[in-house]
């Protein structure tokens, strides 16, 4: 599944669309976004997880939540689910 993020301010994606909805259990995101600092290297990128449900349907939210929170993806930010997109990993050498 590819989701294109069209605004994003400190972190947390205000906008977005699925641009193709296949393998709903391993999300993508693009960001076709103007951006400022501080909006995309504070940490994840976070989309609700009620838009990601609106997304995909409740079934398959359903299907892939467990997956996706016992790969860490699933997140808590000001009271509210997300679902989180790293920007970067740290690989050990």
């Amino acid at each position: 599944m590819r989701i294109r993020a069209l605004s994003v301010f400190e972190g947390v994606v205000y906008h977005c669309h699925a641009v193709e909805l296949s393998n709903p259990c391993r999300p993508t995101l693009e960001v076709d976004a103007v951006t400022r600092p501080g909006d995309l290297d504070a940490g994840p990128l976070l989309v609700t997880w009620a838009e990601y449900v609106r997304m995909v349907g409740a079934e398959e939210a359903r299907r892939c939540g467990p997956g996706l929170r016992q790969k860490g993806r699933v997140v808590e930010h000001l009271g509210v689910t997300h679902l989180a997109f790293p920007t970067w990993t740290v690989i050990e050498s």
